[in-house]
């Protein structure tokens, strides 16, 4: 079975569990989704559910609400079953706070041979790749 987590937005994340093959994370892209939605027919996605925060630009909102529609959109353009869940809900699983770093080290204790570098030249791990993967972890933990 495949579990498939997304942490929306810019900074965001697709993190896949594959029950067979392991674990992956990449950041989140259109292009990612694209060939998350391509690959894994049957999986189970599962979305964390965004609203906005106080203190947050308009026109970065507007954005983020762009990303998080297409997401979405893209999701039901492919027919696919989707579960949204609350960032508290899926943190409290973890004992995890809002503090990203705490994401990080959970998800490198989880799966230490997944790679949360965006890139090759990167030198510290993407919080967005992180969470996405732990997203998936709960996913695969409540969706059985």
């Amino acid at each position: 079975m495949v579990y498939i987590g997304i942490d929306p937005g810019q900074n965001g994340g697709i993190g896949i569990i594959d029950t067979d093959e392991g674990a992956k994370a990449v950041p989140y892209s259109d292009g990612n989704l694209y060939m998350a939605l391509t690959a894994h027919h049957g999986a189970k996605f599962m979305v964390e559910k965004v609203s906005a925060r106080p203190g947050q630009g308009v026109v970065s909102m507007f954005h983020f609400g762009q990303s998080y529609g297409y997401i979405l959109g893209m999701l039901d353009a492919f027919m696919v079953s989707y579960q949204l869940v609350l960032p508290k809900t899926w943190k409290k699983a973890f004992e995890l706070s809002s503090d990203k770093t705490q994401s990080i080290k959970v998800c490198k204790r989880l799966f230490p041979l997944v790679d949360l570098k965006r890139t090759e030249r990167c030198k510290t791990d993407h919080d967005g790749m992180a969470e996405a993967l732990l997203i998936a972890e709960y996913a695969r933990r409540k969706m059985k």
